[in-house]
């Protein structure tokens, strides 16, 4: 059995809706990944056992906005549902099915529904005009010079929490920018 590790980096970002890219640093993060023996050379396909999976939480440590730490106590847990998708050795393209449940918590004391992403995570760098808030969204595919970054959108439907889809004005979009490392084990 192939395994591959997976280490996330600093200088990550994610983005909702209206509001600015948030600075994530996930370095305590990544997970080890199943490549499956079935699979040919040319793709392969991968899966990550979510019990060897681990994502920093969004918090005043991890995160900055405009510069500035989220405040203490406010904290967004990410919990990863599904990590798995194709490698391809040659390119060194990625593309990875993320599902999570993102749960924000204030103070230990508040805590609204999760929000759902399900995205496709990948190196390459869609063709077409620049997303219209964000830009042109480029990934970079496995280098052994360079961290491999992964880009995607999700769509972001409401919590159930009337004050806090207002505040993020959902439903919108979501934009996840990893910066990692993927490496065999």
């Amino acid at each position: 059995m192939a395994l591959v590790r997976l280490h996330t980096l600093d200088g990550c970002s994610l983005a909702i809706g209206r509001y600015p890219h948030f600075r994530y640093n996930a370095s305590a993060g990544g997970g080890v990944g199943v490549l499956d023996p079935t699979t040919n050379a040319a793709e392969q396909r991968i899966r990550f056992p979510l019990d060897q999976l681990s994502i920093p939480p969004l918090n005043s440590r991890t995160a900055r906005c405009l510069g500035l730490p989220l405040p203490p106590g406010l904290q967004v847990a990410i919990e990863p549902v599904r990590l798995e998708g194709t490698i391809h050795p040659h390119s060194g393209a990625v593309q990875l099915h993320f599902q999570a449940r993102f749960q924000f918590s204030a103070w230990g004391i508040l805590h609204p529904p999760s929000l759902w992403v399900d995205t496709q995570l990948t190196s390459a760098t869609p063709s077409g005009s620049p997303h219209p808030r964000w830009g042109v969204l480029a990934g970079e595919p496995i280098h052994p010079a360079h961290p491999c970054v992964l880009v995607g959108l999700a769509p972001i439907q409401p919590s159930g929490a009337g004050w806090l889809d207002r505040f993020l004005g959902l439903p919108d979009e979501a934009l996840a920018l990893l910066r990692c490392t993927v490496i065999e084990a």
